[in-house]
Parts: structure tokens; sequence; C-alpha cells
């Protein structure tokens, strides 16, 4: 354990978050997402796992050490769901406000065609798969930066 770190923070998810930089993607998905298969043509090369836990969690572990880009609008990007576009479900509205607590303001997350959003996922930075259920899990985070003191 260390100080000052969410505990769901493994190893890997700390060393694919401190590597990425400025303008890089990582996937948050769910359980059912391909990530085997998608995370091949990522930077890292494979998916890594955070079992045990619901993408918001994740998200919330994540953005307690990753600031997100303030300079896009595709700081955050959900997967639509694929016969109602508009809707936001639970899973989404949950790692919204998450997004939101990090921010500490309300800004919405992008929504990308399921297919697109896999072809954006297959050219990210890394896959980090959860223990996420509920369908439409999956949400790209771009990391930002820390202005200096």
């Amino acid at each position: 354990m260390l100080k000052n770190l969410d505990p769901a923070l493994t190893a890997d998810v700390l060393y694919i978050l401190r590597s990425m930089g400025h303008g890089d993607v990582v996937v948050i998905t769910d359980t059912n997402f391909p990530a085997q298969s998608v995370a091949k043509t990522t930077t890292f090369g494979r998916p890594v796992m955070m079992d045990n836990i619901s993408t918001p969690a994740a998200i919330r572990a994540i953005l307690s050490v990753m600031p997100l880009d303030t300079f896009v609008d595709d700081f955050a990007m959900r997967m639509e769901m694929v016969d109602d576009p508009t809707q936001i479900p639970p899973v989404q509205a949950e790692a919204q406000a998450e997004i939101n607590a990090a921010e500490g303001a309300e800004r919405a997350m992008l929504g990308v065609e399921r297919f697109k959003f896999y072809d954006i996922a297959k050219t990210s930075y890394a896959i980090i798969q959860t223990g996420e259920r509920r369908f439409y899990g999956c949400i790209m985070l771009r990391k930002g930066v820390i202005p200096p003191e």
C-alpha cells in the first residue's frame, strides 16, 4: 500500500497513467468489451485489469491522480447506445458524476458511435478493463497537464 493513493490503482494502472503524455487516451471498459483483441494495437499492447470494481469507481481512482485535458472537447468520451445514441444509461451517468467531481465543474462527455469507439480504442494508449457488468460501461479519458507552480 501507498499513502494517499486509491487502493484500486494497481502497479500496472499507475505505470500506464504515469507513462501517458498530454493528449494520450486511456479507455476504461466494462467486462463485455473485447479488451484482449482491441488492446493488441494500443501503445501498451495488452489490457490491464481492474476486475473487482465498477467503471465509475475506476474513473474515480484514475482521476484522483490523472488530470483531464482542458484544451479539447473530447476530454472524455462515452460509447453511445446502439439504438438510442442520446440515451445516457445509469453507468454513464455515474461516470459523468465522477468526472464532474474531479473537474469541479460540469463538462459533458462526448458520445461516440459503438464501432467508431472501437476504432479510437485501437489507437489509444491503453485499455483498462473493469469488472463492470452493466452494458455501455465504456469511457475514454484524454490526459491533460499539470501546470507549473
